[in-house]
C-alpha cells in the first residue's frame, strides 16, 4: 500500500468535519480534497487487475477504506469470499451504493497510447477499478453528511465481485440482501457523461463439456471418439440456429479447451456459451435450444456431455423517478476538461480507433436526458433493479469513441482521464443519495413505480437457478 493511501486512511479516522451541519457544496469540496487519495486507491486496484471471485486484494483495500471511515463490514456475504457489505447509520431509509472491482482475462495493458502489455493475466478493460473506488468515495461522503447533519438513515455499500460473467449480485439478490433497501444507486465507466434510463440484455451462460475416448489420431482413429468433434458439431448447429432466433438476440462462445495435441484424439473438450436478449423469457428459450444442440452433438459424435451454469442475469428495469434525479445531479456536477497532456494522449488513442481527432464534447458536456435506451450489454445490476428501485449513470473515463473491453479502455483507465471521470461519478452518486435522504416522498414514488413496472404477479426466479457461486469460473 502506498504512503499516500496510508495517510489518507489515517486521516479518515483522525480528521473530523466538526459538529456543524455541512452543505452539499461542502460535500463536493471534500471529495475534491481527496482526489489524489482516491486516485491512488483506484490505481492500486488497476494494477492488481484481479478477475472475478479472485479480487482478494481489491476487495480488502475497499473494505479497509470503508472500515477506517467508520463503516461496519460484513465479509464473504452470499457465499462469495470477496463480496462484502459496508454500512453506516441506522434505520430507514436505506440507500445502497453498488461497487464492482473485477478485471477481464487477457487485455493486460500499460497506461500508454499504444498497445503494450503490462505482463499481467488480466486488465481493467471495463473500468471496475474506478467503479468500486468512486462508489466507495460517494458512500463515505454521504456518511460524513449523515453524521454531521445528524440525519437518520443508513448508507450501505455493496462490494460486488465477478460482474463480468460471474453474476455476483444475483447471489446477493437471491439471498435477500436487498430486502430492506429503499433505493440502489450505481454507475459505470464509459466514453461519455450520461444519466439516462438504462437498458441491459438478460443473459444466461454455461460451460458445455464433452467427454470422448482418446486414441492415436493416425494409427487407430477408429478407436477414438473426439470430444472436440462434439464441441464443433454443437457450434455448427448453434450457428445455423442464429437464423431462427429474434434479431435482437445475441449468442457468443469460446472454445476453452479443444485438446492438447493434433495426433491425440481429444477425450475432453469444453465450450463456454452466452445467450442474450432484452427479455429473459426469450433468453431461457434460446438457452434451452442451445442445450438441445449440445445433446444432439454428443449423440452424433459418440461422446457424452454435461454442462455447468455459470451466470444468469435479468434485463435492466429502469426507475424514472430516481433516474431523473440522477440526471439533474449529473448536470449540476458537469463534465470536465482535458489538460494539454491528456489531449495529446487522447489524440493518439483516437488514431488507433480510426479517428482523425478527439471530439471532447462528450467529456465536457452531459448527454441529453432520455427515458428509453437500447440494450447492448448485460449486467447483474438487472437483478437488483427488479428487487429495489435502481438508477445509474455513466461518466467519461475513456477517450471518446473507445469501446469497452478494449486495450484503449485499460490504458485510459490507468491515467488521470479515468480518475477525473471517476470523481464526476462519485459526486453525482453522493448528491443523489443525499437528495433521497431528504425526500421521503420521492422514495415512496420510486417504490410505486417499481411495483407497477414489474407487475403485481412478479416472482423472482434467478436465471442461474440454485447453484452455488461459480467461484472457479475464471480458472
Amino acid at each position: 500500500m502506498t504512503k499516500k493511501i496510508y495517510f489518507f486512511l489515517v486521516s479518515l479516522c483522525c480528521l473530523s468535519m466538526g459538529n456543524s451541519q455541512i452543505t452539499k457544496e461542502e460535500v463536493l469540496k471534500s471529495l475534491d480534497s481527496k482526489y489524489s487519495a482516491y486516485t491512488a486507491i483506484a490505481q492500486n486496484i488497476w494494477k492488481y487487475a484481479e478477475m472475478g471471485y479472485q479480487e482478494e486484494k481489491s476487495s480488502a483495500l475497499l473494505q479497509k477504506t470503508l472500515s477506517d471511515a467508520g463503516f461496519s463490514i460484513k465479509k464473504g456475504v452470499a457465499g462469495m469470499p470477496t463480496a462484502f457489505i459496508a454500512e453506516y447509520g441506522s434505520g430507514a431509509p436505506v440507500i445502497a451504493v453498488l461497487g464492482e472491482f473485477d478485471a477481464l482475462p487477457g487485455l493486460s495493458q500499460k497506461a500508454v497510447s499504444k498497445k503494450e502489455s503490462l505482463g499481467a493475466e488480466a486488465g481493467h478493460a471495463c473500468g471496475h477499478h474506478l467503479f468500486g473506488t468512486a462508489s466507495t468515495a460517494a458512500a463515505i461522503a454521504v456518511k460524513d453528511w449523515l453524521k454531521n447533519n445528524k440525519v437518520k438513515g443508513t448508507i450501505r455499500f455493496y462490494g460486488c465481485p465477478a460482474e463480468e460473467g460471474g453474476s455476483g449480485k444475483v447471489y446477493m439478490v437471491r439471498e435477500n440482501l436487498f430486502n430492506d433497501v429503499d433505493i440502489a444507486l450505481h454507475w459505470h465507466p464509459n466514453n461519455q457523461n450520461a444519466a439516462n434510463a438504462g437498458a441491459a440484455l438478460a443473459n444466461k451462460s454455461a460451460k458445455f463439456r464433452f467427454y470422448g475416448v482418446s486414441a492415436h489420431a493416425a494409427a487407430s482413429p477408429e478407436k477414438g471418439r473426439s470430444a472436440l468433434d462434439g464441441v464443433e458439431s454443437m457450434n455448427m448447429m448453434v450457428n445455423m440456429m442464429r437464423e431462427h432466433i429474434p434479431q435482437e438476440a445475441r449468442i457468443h462462445y469460446v472454445i476453452t479447451d479443444g485438446g492438447k495435441a493434433p495426433n491425440v484424439v481429444p477425450d475432453y473438450a469444453e465450450v463456454y456459451y452466452y445467450a442474450r436478449h432484452n427479455n429473459r423469457d426469450v433468453v431461457i428459450d434460446i438457452f434451452n435450444r442451445i442445450t438441445k444442440a449440445a445433446e444432439g452433438a454428443a449423440i452424433g459424435t459418440g461422446t457424452t456431455m454435461d454442462f455447468e451454469m455459470i451466470g444468469g442475469t435479468y434485463e435492466l428495469l429502469p426507475n424514472l423517478t430516481v433516474q431523473k434525479l440522477m440526471f439533474e445531479n449529473l448536470t449540476s456536477v458537469g463534465g470536465f476538461t482535458y489538460t494539454d497532456e491528456e489531449k495529446k494522449f487522447a489524440d493518439e488513442i483516437s488514431k488507433t480507433l480510426g479517428l482523425e481527432k478527439t471530439d471532447l464534447k462528450t467529456v465536457e458536456n452531459i448527454q441529453p436526458y432520455q427515458t428509453e435506451a437500447r440494450a447492448f450489454g448485460s449486467t447483474d445490476v438487472g437483478d437488483v433493479s427488479f428487487a429495489v428501485p435502481t438508477a445509474g449513470l455513466s461518466t467519461a473515463t475513456w477517450v471518446p469513441g473507445t469501446p469497452a473491453h478494449s486495450w484503449q479502455a485499460v490504458a485510459a483507465g490507468g491515467t488521470s482521464i479515468g480518475a477525473k471521470g471517476m470523481m464526476v461519478a462519485a459526486k453525482t452518486l453522493a448528491l443523489t443519495a443525499i437528495d433521497l435522504f431528504e425526500n421521503e416522498e420521492l422514495i415512496k414514488n420510486a417504490k410505486s413505480e417499481l411495483l407497477e413496472r414489474r407487475g403485481v404477479d412478479f416472482k423472482y426466479i434467478p436465471l442461474l437457478g440454485d447453484r452455488a457461486p461459480a467461484l472457479n469460473y475464471r480458472n
